[in-house]
């Protein structure tokens, strides 16, 4: 069974982009969702899918697990799945013995820019690069399943921009 331990940021500036790999393409639903865990269909570069059970332990830690299957039975999931299907690139960026994924959205959500690095331990203390702003990881609006459910709202440029305004994460 693998773990996902990770905390999530908004990104204030284009800073990254110096470091940053050449990305990936991502087009990904939500399939079925209950209160603490979701099934997620992800299509990566329109060549692989992947399907994806997260079950919850904290804000910071889940259960994932992760399977490769055929693009054709991605693609009519995909099709299936709940709410809207969200369109991102990303990217890898390494910061000091951490590598970084920031996810830079399209569509409806074309502006919104949010990073996370994953961790082996909840007590790994990653040092934050100086393009991240405020930490989301406890902000569930900022999951890629409430962002396809449409839970940040049509306000979600006016959140973020307030968000951004906090001061960042130490």
């Amino acid at each position: 069974m693998a773990k996902e331990i990770e905390r999530k940021f908004l990104v204030n500036s284009d800073e990254w982009r110096k470091n940053a790999d050449d990305g990936k393409k991502m087009r990904q639903a939500v399939i079925i969702a209950e209160a603490d865990r979701s099934l997620r269909i992800r299509l990566i570069d329109g060549k692989k899918a992947r399907l994806t059970l997260k079950i919850d332990c904290n804000q910071i830690s889940r259960h994932e697990f992760e399977y490769e299957i055929p693009m054709s039975d991605a693609r009519e999931m995909l099709r299936l799945a709940n709410g809207s299907a969200i369109i991102k690139t990303r990217y890898e960026v390494p910061f000091k013995g951490f590598v970084w994924e920031v996810d830079v959205y399209e569509g409806s959500f074309a502006g919104l820019v949010v990073a996370e690095v994953e961790m082996k331990s909840e007590k790994d203390k990653p040092p934050l690069p100086p393009w991240v702003g405020v930490e989301v990881s406890d902000d569930r609006r900022f999951s890629n399943r409430a962002i396809a459910e449409g839970s940040l709202g049509k306000d979600w440029k006016q959140l973020v921009q307030d968000k951004l305004e906090q001061p960042a994460a130490v």
